[in-house]
């Protein structure tokens, strides 16, 4: 099992959750970097430090780019990736707020394509739910599931397309995990076909500020 890492906390604020990250970063698919909800409008020098040790330790950086379910202006969306990039040296990019409807396919397919021409090597899609058949295609990964845990116990449901796809590009993001439950979380997303999660224990409006004790390897 492969571990997304969106962890939204500063370097500066939480360092010992950032440096345990980077001594553990073999164990990560990917670690999303967002400095201030996307790139910011100038380097931030924590972040740019953060980055490096998690490439030196064998990460994927990754931008975080919000595409607002796609009324971002794509020229917006390629200024934030070039930034990622130059500032950050960032791999590729996770998407947030993907359009997950079947009439979004072809403007998703358009998104993708350019970010690719602009370098992202590694593309992450973060509709949230299980988009329409076609977007797992598009990219790496796809976010098929992001909410509390309370809700991923009692009303999953899987479409039958995503059973004939590869459990490496399918990822679940569940927060609000009881530490205990987090092995268990992880075994879930594994028998419910994602070979990448991201279990954490934190709450709303900012769950992703805590790191997932998954990456202790409790769940071994």
């Amino acid at each position: 099992m492969s571990l997304l890492i969106p962890l939204y906390v500063h370097p500066a604020e939480d360092p010992a959750a950032w440096n345990r990250l980077i001594t553990r970063a073999a164990r990560t698919y990917a670690v999303v970097l967002n400095p201030a909800n996307g790139p910011g409008h100038a380097p931030d020098p924590a972040f740019a430090a953060a980055a490096g040790a998690l490439r030196a330790a064998g990460a994927r950086p990754l931008g975080y780019i919000d595409t607002d379910y796609g009324t971002r202006d794509p020229a917006e969306i390629a200024e934030d990736l070039r930034r990622h990039r130059e500032w950050y040296a960032a791999d590729g990019c996770f998407l947030d707020r993907v359009t997950s409807a079947a009439d979004g396919l072809p403007a998703c397919r358009r998104l993708v394509r350019s970010v690719r021409r602009l370098g992202a090597s590694t593309v992450v899609l973060n509709p949230g739910v299980h988009p329409a058949p076609g977007y797992a295609r598009l990219a790496d990964l796809t976010v098929t599931f992001e909410g509390h845990w309370s809700t991923y116990v009692s009303a999953f449901s899987r479409p039958s397309w995503t059973v004939r796809q590869p459990p490496g590009r399918l990822c679940h993001l569940v927060y609000g995990v009881p530490e205990p439950l987090v092995p268990l979380a992880v075994r879930t997303a594994r028998e419910r076909g994602a070979a990448v999660c991201g279990p954490v224990t934190g709450e709303p409006p900012n769950p992703w500020s805590r790191l997932t004790p998954a990456l202790a390897g409790e769940e071994r």
